[in-house]
């Protein structure tokens, strides 16, 4: 039996939900691949967007949790889709939202899987009513420590660890700490989150992208010494860094 996925923890986002563009053909699922894909009975198949999972093949209970949870949702369901993406991606995955059909106000799946601690929301939703959304779903699971957050491999980094963030090379990651000065560089612009740049964690945004933040409320400049929570992938060049292109990748702590 499919879990009821109008639970009370949930907002209850219709199909005019933020989140997604264009209505795809719908479809009836066949198989699930891991946490956050699946394959649709004629051969399409689909990753929903805007999550985080753990990796396919990856046997760390969260990631096992996540697909037996899309699995119990989805096999032998029809699903509505939204596109989040023009095309496909380079695998030929079709970018979505899906929605169980025949529900009057369902949740979209990635909502689900985000509200049960499942998923992570990603860096690159694209639509920042979306975004708000979808963030506003993690954060139940969050709070709770459900699913995932329960785990300390998934827990918030402190923005200081710096063992902790080079050990996370790679992987996707939500850091939290102060940005203690925000300086640009040519065509970057540095938000450094120790007194040493090297020994702490560093956001970095492309002079280009400056207006977009702005625009968001999230002004680099006006963001020097406010507590921040930053999601994506850590790099390490001279210490760890993380790069945000678009402004749902940050949040104010404050504002939560």
């Amino acid at each position: 039996t499919s879990p009821n996925l109008t639970s009370p923890n949930l907002t209850s986002p219709n199909l005019t939900s933020p989140c997604g563009a264009e209505v795809m053909p719908a479809g009836r699922v066949d198989r699930i691949i891991d946490g956050r894909s699946f394959v649709l009975d004629d051969g399409r198949e689909v990753r929903l967007a805007s999550l985080e999972v753990s990796p396919a093949g990856e046997t760390s209970p969260a990631g096992q949790a996540a697909r037996a949870a899309l699995a119990s949702m989805l096999v032998g369901e029809t699903v509505e889709l939204r596109s989040a993406a023009p095309a496909p991606d380079r695998y030929g995955r079709a970018m979505a939202y899906a929605f169980t059909a025949g529900e009057p106000r369902p949740p979209s799946i990635a909502h689900t899987m985000l509200a049960r601690g499942h998923a992570r929301l990603g860096a690159a939703i694209g639509d920042p009513a979306c975004a708000a959304e979808l963030l506003s779903q993690e954060r139940v699971a969050r709070t709770a420590k459900m699913g995932l957050w329960g785990e300390p491999r998934y827990a918030i980094m402190a923005a200081g660890d710096l063992a902790g963030l080079v050990a996370g090379q790679g992987r996707f990651t939500v850091v939290e700490g102060k940005v203690l000065s925000v300086r640009a560089s040519g065509g970057t612009i540095y938000m450094n989150f120790g007194r040493r740049w090297s020994q702490a964690l560093t956001v970095t945004i492309s002079k280009r992208h400056e207006r977009i933040f702005a625009g968001a409320g999230l002004a680099p400049k006006g963001i020097e010494n406010r507590r921040l929570r930053v999601r994506g992938w850590i790099e390490v060049r001279n210490g760890p860094r993380i790069e945000a292109s678009r402004p749902e990748q940050i949040e104010l702590v404050e504002a939560n």
